[in-house]
């Protein structure tokens, strides 16, 4: 028993569940007690790890776990780094996030080259090796970013944009300053290596997305869709590093492929972003940590001057880039203080180009220590930078956002009745209605099941369904109210609780017909249809609704005087935005002025174009546009509405006839009297 106990509390610890358990209580004291001392809890974890590690008190070795998670670590952060951005902002901050990107590259080239000539008078070789050191940067303060919200503000898209750039930049260098100090620079392998990207990049990116959507589609488990995604994730890396590039460009491409396949309000977005934040990202900065000595400073002066000089050199450039960036993209103090954060942090690259460079003697001894030393300022500022920028941000737009709900009418937000029978359905429909829904609503779901009699059969098929809708809502943090309820039918049922909840949208499963005298939509969405004025979102999808490739939209003509018109565009916004998907609205051209006014005001960020219809023959041939991997959205018309013609009486039997395999979901907008 002794003899036990003394080999567990032998340090280092080599026993796997002391280990682990050390490094779970760091995981966990870290953040509780250095939010206490007003300190970002990354710059804590990474403490830690100097503290706890061979240089400190040697509580824990650097050994394999350490290696493997950490590398997990900064494949998980670059990967959650672009599945995080919203694929409209990037595209439309694409051009100033490559500038700056070559801003925060070439800026602390040049001060690095000509900087550690003067200071230490070194070959050329080695001060364009360490310029590199400082030009190069890590996500290290990201997960501050993505706690405040802001992980789409342009400040933030435009830094992880300049991240690639500039890494991989850093790392082309590298391999030539290595390749330099062997043999002799040959610049056919940068050439070679650039044909390689282009390559892997389309190569990699059209793959990807066929068999992601394939995927997606056969296996609605999302236990297996997060193991796939993880795979495809080491997959990619991998083949980074067959070409010759760093795993972490790999891992940051994979998120950009997978975006669009996982919403961020969705079960496997929460599942990424916990098992990310609660292990892989923490053991990786543990791990950084555990990498700095800082007792070389003690030993030698000139290994001091030398890190200082570094860290001074590292950070002034970085600044300098973030400021001449923010000037030439009219930002504030506030984005140039979340860009400098986000480029002034040093781990991955910056690592292996100090290892590299001392097992090829470009570095000595005092260089190599210096630049470790390097490191830990270079995070320790980074973190603090982006936590204060990140906060005066979320306030900055939080004032916005609670003036801009000032002026809407109370009640806007949405209490959403997702009326569900068939278990095969009932969690693809509330997965519609939660990506309809506004992120800021924090109104119950109910999930309602109505029944008319005890056969058991349906009874149990019922309940299966809400909880299939109940566990979707719950992986999203969303509360859910589940009710089953006995009325003389599903419309009584649907409607009296709707009443009875002030829902305001209604979501229902499309009518399967079950004989050739059934109609389209079949009795009871006809007679829902008419028993109440609510919304009402009748939906039915083959297909998962993440892998829609387009929300094609019929709006019929002067739907723009109809009492929910602003409403439904809103819902319509909400799913575009979570789907990253183009919407086309089919629409007269007065129409479509209106549809655009409210998607500017409320400052959708989405893709979307406009094809006129002036007459129902302008529908029938544009419909042809309309494919089974899209999902056609019609907003339909009650009778007597402003908005009905007679041409809605055609439309059954058209869809029935033309779109029996298509994926639709009917629109009823709200009308008075709901």
């Amino acid at each position: 028993m002794i003899n036990q106990l003394l080999s567990i509390v032998t340090f280092p610890l080599t026993q796997p569940v002391a280990i682990f358990l050390l490094v779970l209580l760091i995981i966990l004291i870290c953040p509780i007690v250095f939010k206490r001392l007003r300190i970002p809890h990354i710059v804590g974890l990474i403490l830690a790890g100097v503290i706890v590690g061979p240089y400190g008190f040697n509580l824990l070795a650097r050994d394999a776990s350490f290696e493997i998670f950490g590398q997990v670590g900064i494949l998980y952060l670059m990967f959650l780094a672009a599945v995080e951005i919203d694929m409209f902002h990037l595209r439309k901050n694409l051009n100033k996030g490559v500038l700056f990107g070559l801003l925060t590259f070439f800026i602390p080239m040049v001060l690095g080259i000509f900087g550690t000539r003067l200071a230490f008078n070194a070959p050329w070789v080695t001060c364009v090796l360490i310029a590199s050191m400082y030009a190069s940067h890590t996500l290290i303060s990201y997960p501050i970013v993505s706690r405040f919200g802001l992980q789409n503000a342009r400040a933030a898209v435009i830094a992880v944009c300049a991240t690639i750039v500039a890494v991989m930049l850093a790392l082309l260098t590298l391999a030539g300053v290595v390749e330099a100090a062997d043999e002799g620079f040959r610049p056919v392998h940068i050439i070679e290596l650039l044909g390689l990207m282009g390559v892997y990049a389309v190569g990699v990116g059209f793959t990807f997305r066929f068999i992601t959507k394939h995927f997606f589609r056969t296996f609605s488990d999302q236990v297996s869709q997060f193991i796939y995604v993880l795979a495809m994730v080491f997959i990619a890396s991998l083949l980074a590093q067959l070409i010759g590039l760093e795993a972490i460009l790999g891992a940051f491409y994979a998120g950009l492929i997978l975006n669009r396949f996982i919403p961020e309000r969705s079960g496997l977005m929460g599942r990424i972003k916990f098992v990310g934040n609660a292990i892989f990202i923490p053991y990786f900065l543990i791990g950084v940590g555990m990498l700095i000595n800082v007792h070389v400073i003690f030993k030698s002066w000139h290994v001091g001057w030398v890190a200082l000089n570094m860290v001074a050199v590292a950070m002034f450039s970085k600044w300098i880039a973030a400021y001449a960036g923010a000037r030439l993209f009219g930002l504030g103090s506030t984005d140039r203080n979340i860009m400098f954060g986000l480029t002034s942090g040093k781990a991955a690259a910056t690592i292996a180009a100090t290892m590299i460079g001392y097992q090829h003697g470009l570095l000595n001894e005092d260089m190599m220590n210096g630049a470790v030393l390097m490191i830990l300022a270079c995070c320790i500022v980074s973190t603090v930078t982006t936590q204060e920028a990140g906060k005066r941000l979320r306030i900055e737009r939080t004032e916005e956002e609670l003036k801009s709900e000032g002026e809407r009418i109370p009640g806007e937000y949405a209490r959403q009745l997702v009326a569900v029978a068939n278990p095969v359905t009932a969690e693809g429909l509330m997965r519609m209605a939660l990506l309809m829904r506004n992120r800021l609503n924090q109104n119950p779901v109910t999930a309602l099941f109505v029944r008319n009699s005890d056969d058991a059969r349906v009874v149990q098929m019922g309940r299966n369904a809400l909880r299939s809708a109940v566990a979707a809502a719950q992986a999203v943090d969303i509360e859910v109210n589940d009710i089953e309820r006995y009325d003389i039918n599903v419309v009584a049922g649907v409607t009296n609780e709707a009443k009875q909840n002030r829902a305001s949208d209604i979501m229902i499963g499309m009518h399967r017909r079950s004989n050739v005298v059934d109609t389209f939509y079949g009795a009871t969405i006809e007679q829902l249809i008419q028993a109440t004025h609510r919304m009402i979102f009748i939906s039915r999808c083959f297909v998962p609704v993440d892998t829609v490739s387009r929300l094609m939209v019929l709006v019929p003509d002067k739907a723009e005087y109809e009492t929910g018109f602003q409403t439904w565009v809103e819902r319509l916004g909400n799913l575009a935005s979570q789907l990253a998907c183009k919407v086309v609205f089919m629409a007269s051209p007065t129409t479509g002025d209106f549809i655009r006014d409210v998607l500017t005001d409320e400052g959708f960020a989405i893709r979307h174009e406009y094809r006129p219809i002036n007459s129902w023959d302008d529908f029938i041939l544009e419909s042809a546009n309309i494919g089974e991997e899209d999902l056609f959205i019609i907003i339909g018309a009650r009778k007597g509405s402003i908005s009905h013609s007679g041409d809605f009486e055609n439309l059954p039997g058209f869809l029935g006839r033309n779109f029996s395999r298509h994926n639709l979901l009917l629109l009823y907008p709200q009308q008075f009297g709901g």
